[in-house]
């Protein structure tokens, strides 16, 4: 029966998704030429909105849950595990005040109404996983567009989606890149739950009324500690706020 459900709820969410890249799209475009980037930051928080909004539709809701109070004097580097691409969306709203900007694979540059306009142009990071030459420069430069800009970055260090919601190996490379190169940033760990079973059955359909969880822990500063124990801190936050629904 949920399956069936899921089937028919599935249907009128795809509906809503696909309208509303439609129509973000132009407005995007029209935002950016009218107001530059804030004009434009505006256009893709409310884009992310809305695509939570879809969601609704397959009594799918998520919350977050603080550790403590996020500073907003400093640049932050969200460091999460990746379930599925349901987890962006929220993380762009709700941190929208952070500006945060994803390291993205390049596919998603092209081809997506609304979704590659706004990698293209707000600021992502776009590598290509097939060549490490490419990603080491692009990296820099992201970092270095987020120190210039005072902006803020996530990254999923595990390269990949976890399709049962185990967390995958963390690779130390991106974070690495964006420590050394974005003073005074700090490291927030960010745990997600249960974003996997929204694709249980695939991307078609759904899975309704799934319960998806951020946690969001204490920033952790890197000042005074080395890379290594820094990656160790963050991982292991990460990981330990995991699995606690499968």
């Amino acid at each position: 029966m949920h399956k069936l459900i899921s089937y028919v709820l599935s249907v009128f969410y795809y509906l809503a998704f696909g309208l509303t890249l439609v129509v973000f799209h132009p407005i995007q475009w029209i935002s950016l030429k009218l107001g530059g980037y804030r004009l434009h930051k505006i256009s893709v928080d409310w884009l992310n909105f809305s695509l939570n909004a879809c969601l609704w539709v397959m009594g799918v809701f998520y919350r977050f849950e603080f550790a403590e109070k996020l500073p907003s004097d400093r640049p932050i580097i969200f460091v999460s595990n990746h379930q599925s691409l349901h987890d962006i969306p929220p993380m762009i709203w709700k941190f929208r005040k952070f500006h945060p900007k994803f390291v993205a694979k390049k596919e998603l540059g092209k081809g997506i109404p609304s979704v590659s306009f706004n990698l293209r142009h707000g600021g992502a990071a776009l590598i290509d996983r097939k060549d490490p030459v490419q990603a080491i420069p692009a990296l820099l430069k992201f970092a270095k567009y987020l120190y210039a800009n005072q902006r803020s970055a996530v990254i999923f260090p595990e390269g990949t989606r976890s399709k049962d919601g185990v967390p995958k190996r963390f690779s130390p490379g991106g974070l690495k890149v964006l420590v050394e190169n974005i003073p005074k940033a700090l490291v927030v760990p960010v745990s997600i739950n249960n974003s996997w079973k929204v694709i249980r059955y695939g991307s078609f359909p759904l899975s309704a009324g799934e319960r998806i969880t951020f946690n969001v822990h204490p920033p952790i500063d890197p000042a005074g500690k080395t890379f290594e124990e820094l990656f160790e801190m963050t991982e292991k936050a990460v990981k330990s706020k995991i699995n606690e629904s499968i």
